[in-house]
């Protein structure tokens, strides 16, 4: 034997403090938690505040988690194991016990304690910005002509929140402020400037667009950093893909864009060929996508089809692309009183 207890005088080979483990043990508490425990939550998003940080949870969950943080145990053992139990006192009382095994020299004990954990309404940092209108950059988004389609806009806004909900996937400080028509084009707000540059030249790229981009200084924020609004400019072309277009005085069919350039199908022979993107300021539109005409087809054969001219009424045999699909109308295009298949 290696000594023995002060209070009981059992001899024993360990002793913690002059004592045997089993007066040691004696009405001592193992673990203590305080009164309560503050547990912050957004009204807004539901999130909790843990951490240091907002993080999606169970409200059990985390209530639980808010306890375990305040749990101590006494600096002689160690909490091995955690069982809680939960019971709502209201909605926003929720009384937490945690069943603990605490370990102290070889032997393992058995302790609870009992906490109120208060849930407390906050409005987290994101969701502070998307209340009170946050915004970082604006993108602008404006085309060659006078006035930006319905079509090309739908087009071009789906294409701009489709990029910001994959950003949003894993980042949560991503969002769109808000939209508005302006004249000219369409003006998107945006959480980050980080996030206007991606969409810049995602879209710049996909629409051979002309891009620009001007920061503003608006003040400073608390650690006393300078704080900017970057304004990213995306300027459409007055082509798009569909439209019959000019390009160094031959007429094509704009059957794709890149952020390599483009490429044309010939009216006259169905070839294919492929445009610079620094080439692609030469190429003039002669006829919009949503303005080319329809022609009823009276008889297809082996590389031609034969139309009623919706001009006069007189048939036309067009040469047709080898496999194109023709029902009972085509569409058709005049180019100096000549009348082509548009494929």
């Amino acid at each position: 034997m290696n000594g023995f207890c002060v209070e009981c005088g059992k001899e024993v080979d360990k002793t913690v403090h002059g004592l045997c483990m089993e007066c040691f043990l004696r009405d001592r508490t193992l673990v203590t938690l305080p009164d309560h425990v503050d547990l912050l939550t957004c009204t807004n998003c539901g999130q909790f505040y843990w951490h240091g940080d907002w993080q999606s949870m169970v409200e059990e969950k985390a209530a639980v988690t808010a306890a375990k943080e305040a749990l101590t145990c006494i600096k002689e053992g160690k909490v091995v194991s955690v069982d809680p139990s939960v019971s709502y006192l209201d909605d926003y009382n929720i009384s937490v016990t945690l069943g603990c095994r605490v370990q102290i020299e070889d032997i393992v004990a058995d302790a609870l304690a009992t906490t109120i954990v208060r849930i407390k309404n906050a409005v987290c940092k994101i969701c502070s910005r998307r209340l009170g209108n946050y915004y970082e950059a604006i993108l602008q988004i404006r085309t060659s002509e006078k006035t930006l389609s319905k079509d090309l806009q739908d087009e071009v806004l789906a294409r701009v929140e489709k990029v910001v909900d994959d950003a949003m996937a894993t980042d949560d400080n991503v969002f769109i402020t808000k939209m508005e028509i302006v004249p000219g084009g369409v003006d998107v707000y945006l959480s980050l400037i980080a996030l206007g540059r991606a969409l810049v030249k995602d879209l710049g790229d996909m629409y051979c667009a002309e891009t620009n981009e001007s920061a503003k200084l608006v003040g400073q924020t608390r650690d006393g950093l300078d704080m900017y609004r970057v304004n990213y400019l995306v300027r459409l072309p007055e082509f798009h893909i569909g439209d019959i277009v000019i390009f160094r005085k031959r007429y094509y069919l704009l059957s794709r864009v890149s952020n390599q350039g483009g490429k044309l199908v010939s009216l006259d022979g169905f070839r294919e060929m492929s445009v610079k993107r620094q080439d692609m300021p030469e190429i003039k539109v002669y006829c919009k996508a949503a303005d080319i005409g329809t022609a009823d087809v009276i008889t297809v054969s082996d590389g031609e089809v034969q139309v009623m001219d919706p001009s006069n009424y007189s048939m036309v045999d067009l040469l047709i692309p080898k496999g194109a699909e023709i029902g009972e109308k085509v569409r058709v295009i005049r180019i100096e009183e000549v009348l082509y298949f548009v494929p």
